[in-house]
């Protein structure tokens, strides 16, 4: 048995546009198996959504924290969200 499919949203500060970072997430959410998206904000933050169980969830924000390797993460925001059927990929959103 699967465990049940959850949403959650992020909002990640710091210095995490012009680094890369959207490409790491994406590359992560793939790894882990999970659906969503991320894109940059105009204030400088990057915004996520992702779609999986509790435990790979769990190993997305872990890696959104660490961020990649020019990435300074200040501040990971996450709560929870509706699933959204239509997502079924993880992609960059421009």
């Amino acid at each position: 048995m699967s465990s049940p499919k959850i949403a959650r949203h992020y909002r990640i500060i710091g210095i995490v546009q012009g680094v890369g970072y959207r490409y790491f997430a994406r590359r992560t959410g793939e790894a882990i198996g999970l659906a969503g998206w991320v894109r940059n904000l105009p204030d400088g933050s990057v915004e996520a959504y992702a779609i999986g169980s509790e435990s790979e969830l769990a190993q997305f924000e872990a890696a959104l924290r660490r961020g990649p390797r020019h990435a300074e993460v200040r501040e990971v925001i996450g709560e929870e969200a509706p699933v959204d059927p239509s997502v079924t990929l993880f992609s960059v959103r421009f």
